[in-house]
């Protein structure tokens, strides 16, 4: 009787936000698919949304090189910030929270009024000035509600009010714009550059950058409705500067305005940032002949199935006649919608909230035995 060919086994994780990045995620899938499988071939590609570790998910998952420039901070202070070449040598990959993120700043420094985009649009200079042919650009995770102005600052952009003085950085000081000057910087005219944004949020209103994304980044009500006016002063100088409609643009409001100003500065495509993520690891062909994928997010809910990457990992997978099990920290309202859109088990690390600061503080061994467990449910590969 023929040996039966060992199982190949699709890692396709995210980061478990504020507990294990995707990297460390995949890693320990497969050491919980070797528990159960010893002889399995396990491909692990660990995937991210356009936040805060899409840089290093994209640079392993195709054997990329992860490179460093010196950039500012949401607040101006000079930081190291990682960004990378992916392994065809000809992307350049960026992500907006290595500069102007929200984990950058303490609790205390949060003022979405005085934040700068200006170490994003530095950080994509210095990858556009690697000779990279495309620029791929993550704006998850964002500590800004300028609009991309500050970005445009570090592009040789310029902003003045009716009197003639410069604007200083942030949101708030967009309320006085008249006029821009400046011209797109030559090295950014060569690369292609795709935005991976999965939120369709415009720029302005009650569904804008301002009003459901200001009060993460500390802003109350009464400055919500300050910078929401800002922005709506800088749509309207930004449209006569660029001659084309910025803020109705699905996915302008993204990162506080700066899905706007990418695509008012740099021309940029705002893209799925699921389906961007998956072709950048050439995730259907890694596909071919594997009996199952694993995939995992800290917390699978009802929002899991609208265009994120658990749902784009489910739905790839299951067109192949692949079975799909998950991995999550937790379980919230709607999570049975994910089984809907076809996975078929689903191991949690923490049954509840008594259990949860647990899970997050030792999050590893317990995702290697939530996939040992998964595992032994589905029985023999066959029947996988």
């Amino acid at each position: 009787m023929p040996e039966r060919a060992a199982p190949r086994v699709v890692i396709a994780p995210q980061s478990f936000k504020g507990s294990a990045d995707a990297v460390a995620v995949a890693g320990a899938i497969a050491r919980g698919v070797r528990r159960v499988w010893p002889d399995a071939e396990t491909i692990e590609l660990p995937l991210a949304d356009g936040g805060e570790g899409t840089v290093r998910a994209l640079v392993r998952a195709t054997g990329g090189e992860l490179r460093r420039a010196r950039v500012h901070d949401p607040l101006l202070r000079e930081i190291d910030a990682e960004w990378g070449v992916l392994g065809d040598r000809t992307t350049a990959v960026v992500e907006m929270a290595a500069a102007s993120g929200l984990l950058l700043l303490n609790e205390s420094e949060r003022d979405a009024r005085i934040t700068s985009t200006r170490g994003t649009g530095e950080l994509i200079l210095a990858a556009a000035m690697s000779g990279a042919q495309r620029l791929v650009v993550g704006i998850g995770g964002s500590a800004t509600n300028d609009g991309g102005a500050g970005m445009a600052r570090a592009f040789g952009y310029r902003f003045f009010d009716s009197a003639g003085a410069e604007l200083p950085e942030g949101g708030a000081a967009l309320a006085r714009l008249a006029r821009i000057d400046g011209q797109t910087d030559p090295r950014l005219i060569r690369p292609a550059i795709d935005v991976a944004c999965d939120v369709r949020n415009p720029l302005l209103g009650a569904e804008g950058a301002s009003a459901v994304f200001g009060p993460q980044k500390g802003a109350t009500p009464e400055m919500v409705r300050e910078l929401d006016a800002a922005l709506a002063r800088y749509a309207d100088v930004v449209e006569r500067f660029v001659g084309r409609n910025v803020r109705d643009v699905p996915g302008a409001g993204a990162a506080g305005g700066l899905g706007a100003g990418l695509v008012a500065f740099l021309d940029a495509r705002l893209v799925s940032g699921a389906q961007l993520v998956l072709d950048a690891v050439g995730f259907e062909r890694q596909l071919a002949g594997a009996a199952l994928v694993i995939t995992g997010e800290g917390r699978i809910d009802g929002q899991s199935v609208y265009g994120k990457l658990t749902q784009a990992v489910t739905k790839a997978a299951r067109a192949k006649g692949i079975r799909v099990v998950a991995v999550a920290g937790m379980l919230g309202a709607g999570h049975e919608d994910m089984r809907d859109a076809g996975i078929a088990a689903v191991e949690t690390l923490a049954a509840n909230d008594s259990e949860r600061a647990a899970a997050m503080r030792d999050p590893l061994p317990r995702i290697e035995a939530a996939v040992s467990r998964l595992l032994r449910s589905a029985g023999e590969v066959s029947s996988v």
